[in-house]
C-alpha cells in the first residue's frame, strides 16, 4: 500500500473539502452571474454578454460538483447513503433546478420576442439561485445534526422532512451561500465586462460583500451560543475497521469550537474568511478587479475551511443518536478503494487542473454590447 489506512482517511478528508471549494469558487462565480441577470442587465445586449463572459466556462466548472460526489460515493459510500436518504428532496430540487441552466442558455435566443426571452433569463436565474441556497442550507443542517440513525444491520432509518430542513440556523447559512455566489459573480463581471456592466457590478460587490461578513460573523456567534456541537469521548478499538457506532459522542455547547481551542492558529482561518470579504469590497471600490475577485474567492475558500475545522472529524452527525455520527475515521471505503483513489486523483486531478487553467488563459480578456452584436451567430 501506498501509505497507512489513517492518512489515506485524512487525505480523502482533505481531497474532498478541495472539490468541494472548486466547486464554489469556479461554479460559484458563473452561478452568481446568472442569478443577477435581471437585476444587472437591463436589456438583452447587456444580458448577452453577461451570459457569454460564463459560457466557455459554465460547464466545465459543474464537473467539480459532479467529481465531489463522485469521490463521495467512492471515499464515504456511508456517508452518500446518509446524505441522499436525508437530504433526497432537497437534492433533486436542486438537481432540476441545475436543469434549468443548460436549458435556458440554449433556448433563450431561439426565438427572437422579448417575452421568450424573458421567462427563459428567469429559469435561468432561479436555476442558480436555488442551489446556492440549497448548499448553504444544507451545511446548517449538518452543523446542527442530521435526524438519522441506524439499525442492528446498519440499515438507514432518517426521520426528517424537507420542512425540516428550513430552519432558522439553516435558513441564515443558505442566505450567507446565495450571497456569497451573488457578491462572487458580480466581482467576476468587473473583470470579464465593460460600461455599466461593470459599474453596477462594482456597486453591488461593494455591498454585498460586507453584508457576507456581517452574517458569517453572525453565523458564528449564533454557532457558539445557540448550536450545540458535537465531540467524540472514546471509540472502541476494531483493529483499523470502521467503527460507525461503536463509539461515544456527546454534544455540548460549544463543541464546535474545540480545534479552535486545541490549536489557537486555525483561528486565522475565519479571520482570513471576513478580511476576505472586506478586502473584496474595498478593492471593488478601487476598482482594482483582479484583487476583488481573489479576495472574493479566497472568502468562499475560508468559509468553507471553516466548517470543515468546526465540525473535524465529524462528516454527518447524528441529533437523533449522537454515538451514531459519521466521522472521516468510520464511514470510509476500504484501504484499497482509497489507495486507487489516490494514485488516480494523483495522475488525473494537475491534468484537470492544467486544462482548465488553459481554457481560462484563451478565453481572457473582457466583453461588450458591441462584440455581441457584431457576433450575433455566434454567442449565446
Amino acid at each position: 500500500m501506498i501509505m497507512d489506512y489513517e492518512a489515506l482517511r485524512f487525505i480523502w478528508w482533505l481531497l474532498i473539502g478541495v472539490l468541494l471549494i472548486g466547486f464554489s469558487v469556479t461554479d460559484g462565480f458563473d452561478m452568481g452571474v446568472a442569478a443577477l441577470l435581471k437585476v444587472v442587465g437591463k436589456n438583452n445586449d447587456e444580458r448577452r454578454v453577461m451570459i457569454n463572459t460564463i459560457a466557455p466556462h459554465w460547464d466545465g466548472n459543474q464537473v467539480w460538483l459532479v467529481t465531489a460526489g463522485g469521490a463521495l460515493f467512492a471515499a464515504w459510500p456511508t456517508v452518500y447513503a446518509a446524505s441522499f436518504s436525508g437530504f433526497y428532496l432537497a437534492m433533486m430540487l436542486t438537481l432540476f433546478a441545475l436543469f434549468l441552466r443548460p436549458l435556458a442558455l440554449e433556448y433563450r435566443s431561439k426565438i427572437d420576442n422579448e417575452q421568450w426571452r424573458s421567462r427563459w433569463d428567469w429559469l435561468l436565474t432561479l436555476g442558480s439561485a436555488v442551489p446556492a441556497l440549497i448548499f448553504g442550507v444544507a451545511f446548517g443542517n449538518l452543523l446542527q445534526g442530521v435526524p438519522f440513525q441506524f439499525d442492528n444491520l446498519l440499515r438507514l432509518d432518517y426521520t426528517g422532512n424537507l420542512l425540516g430542513l428550513l430552519n432558522p440556523f439553516a435558513l441564515l447559512a443558505g442566505v450567507l451561500s446565495l450571497l456569497m455566489f451573488v457578491n462572487h459573480g458580480a466581482a467576476y463581471l468587473q473583470l470579464k465586462s465593460e460600461g455599466q456592466i461593470k459599474a453596477r457590478s462594482e456597486r453591488i460587490a461593494s455591498l454585498l460583500s460586507l453584508t457576507c461578513a456581517v452574517l458569517f460573523v453572525l453565523g458564528g456567534v449564533w454557532l457558539w451560543l445557540g448550536v450545540d456541537g458535537y465531540q467524540v469521548v472514546s471509540v472502541i478499538d476494531t483493529n483499523g475497521a470502521n467503527h460507525t457506532t461503536d463509539k461515544v459522542v456527546e454534544v455540548v455547547s460549544g463543541a464546535w469550537f474545540n480545534n479552535y481551542g486545541k490549536q489557537p492558529l486555525l483561528w486565522l482561518v475565519p479571520a482570513l474568511g471576513v478580511i476576505g470579504f472586506v478586502l473584496c469590497s474595498l478593492f471593488s471600490r478601487l476598482t482594482w478587479h483582479v484583487s476583488a475577485f481573489v479576495s472574493s474567492a479566497l472568502a468562499m475558500a475560508m468559509v468553507l475551511v471553516t466548517t470543515g475545522i468546526s465540525m473535524f472529524p465529524f462528516v454527518m452527525p447524528s441529533s437523533l443518536m449522537p454515538n451514531h455520527s459519521l466521522t472521516m475515521w468510520d464511514a470510509t471505503a476500504s484501504e484499497t478503494t482509497l489507495s486507487i483513489m489516490f494514485v488516480v486523483a494523483c495522475v488525473f486531478v494537475p491534468l484537470i487542473l492544467a486544462y482548465t487553467a488553459w481554457g481560462y488563459f484563451v478565453m481572457r480578456g473582457r466583453l461588450n454590447e458591441q462584440q455581441i452584436r457584431d457576433n450575433t451567430h455566434s454567442m449565446y
